[in-house]
């Protein structure tokens, strides 16, 4: 049901009130005119001539303009006269040239262009965001977005989703060749080499520090017909000659090790790119790694640790997050406001953005003006037409009952004066 507003009985009311001036302005000629032929029968002077030529005119001027404003709501008197009532039965037509009109002269490429170009949107936002109190309000908008957004995504949902999205591509993709590349430019340009320093170092630590468990092995491996003190003698030796060739290592950066080593990880990213079987060894030891339950329940909790730390950051006015929102954003907006080059940038983006959607999207946006024209009820359309400019046609009234006297008036002074 249609519910009135105070603004719509306030015009009905001023509606009905021109209305009545008007009638009562037609009245009055009409009047005026019986008076006017009563004192021309009675022998009244020339006088009684020019006034009824004068309401006369006002009359048929009065009669005229009411049947013109009334046939664009309904038909005058309810007689079936062609072309009346033209908003109710061109309804639909009226909307689409409206349509068509908005389309040409509001959605064309120039109008916006040069629209968004006054309004310097990109300058306003960037003043107004540069400020600390309404970055902070922007920011609190974005926080709650974020919570509202993440809130009502399911996580059984998001879990599904991950699995899919990442986890069976992962499973999709071949490991080897990628890493194979990535390898070889990581080899290629020797950013191993501080890697393989670690390790000689740790190497070396590790048999300087362990010279008992060197003699035992050698111990448990040694016959057992062979004398005690033989067995540390030759353990000694070999733990010094493991020593002396681990020091070797660790202190020449061109030692043959290293460079065996070099050969070797140089090879092994080749053999991931184009050998078949590293190929497939990196495919089993990758579907191993993945099938592990840790990495299962790791994948399973992504989301759910995500999802909290997302939360409890956005939740909190001095999350690190938060304040970094805040601090980037009024950055941007002092560079959008001072910064001629960015600022042009991103009018200019703007600019394409509105041009690409009135220009591939004119007709969809023209059609809500249409199909809402298209829904409405004839009748009720045409009060509600009037009730907006109703009152505004009835000084066409009052008008053509003005001006008809004097135009008549006028016609009946010219016709006395030349005859």
């Amino acid at each position: 049901m249609h519910t009135t507003t105070v603004t719509d009985t306030d015009k009905r009311r001023s509606l009905t009130r021109m209305k009545a001036v008007a009638t009562a302005l037609l009245l009055f000629a009409t009047a005026v005119y019986f008076f006017a032929r009563w004192q021309e029968s009675a022998g009244a002077g020339a006088w009684a001539g020019y006034v009824r030529a004068a309401s006369e005119a006002g009359m048929v001027g009065a009669l005229a303009d009411w049947f013109a404003v009334t046939a664009l709501f309904k038909r005058p008197m309810g007689l079936p006269i062609p072309h009346t009532a033209i908003i109710p039965t061109r309804k639909d037509v009226i909307g689409r040239s409206l349509g068509d009109f908005v389309g040409t002269n509001f959605l064309s490429e120039d109008v916006v262009r040069d629209k968004l170009r006054r309004a310097e949107i990109t300058r306003r936002i960037g003043t107004w965001i540069s400020e600390t109190d309404h970055a902070e309000r922007v920011t609190s908008e974005l926080a709650t977005a974020v919570r509202g957004a993440v809130q009502v995504l399911r996580d059984e949902d998001v879990q599904e989703v991950l699995e899919h999205a990442v986890v069976r591509k992962i499973v999709a993709q071949q490991w080897g060749p990628p890493l194979g590349r990535i390898l070889g430019g990581v080899f290629a340009d020797g950013s191993h080499h501080k890697l393989v320093d670690l390790v000689c170092d740790r190497a070396y630590d590790w048999v300087r520090d362990n010279h008992d468990l060197v003699l035992r092995v050698v111990s448990q491996r040694a016959p057992s017909w062979s004398p005690k003190f033989f067995d540390e003698l030759v353990a000694d030796k070999i733990y010094a000659e493991v020593l002396s060739f681990a020091w070797a290592v660790k202190t020449d950066p061109d030692h043959q090790m290293r460079k065996a080593v070099d050969r070797f990880l140089v090879e092994f990213a080749h053999d991931l790119q184009h050998d078949e079987h590293t190929i497939a060894k990196a495919e089993q030891i990758k579907h191993q790694v993945l099938e592990h339950p840790e990495v299962q329940n790791l994948v399973s909790s992504a989301w759910t640790t995500a999802k909290k730390m997302i939360l409890d950051a956005a939740e909190d006015p001095s999350s690190e997050l938060r304040l970094r929102v805040r601090d980037g954003l009024q950055s941007l907006g002092k560079r959008l406001s001072t910064e001629d080059e960015l600022r042009g940038k991103v009018d200019g983006w703007l600019e394409g953005a509105a041009v690409y959607v009135v220009s591939n999207y004119r007709a969809e946006l023209t059609t809500l003006i249409t199909d809402t024209v298209e829904r409405w009820d004839a009748q009720d359309t045409s009060r509600k037409i009037e009730l907006q400019v109703g009152r505004d046609l009835q000084f066409i009234r009052i008008n053509g009952t003005v001006v008809g006297s004097l135009a008549g008036l006028a016609i009946y002074t010219v016709s006395e004066l030349l005859i």
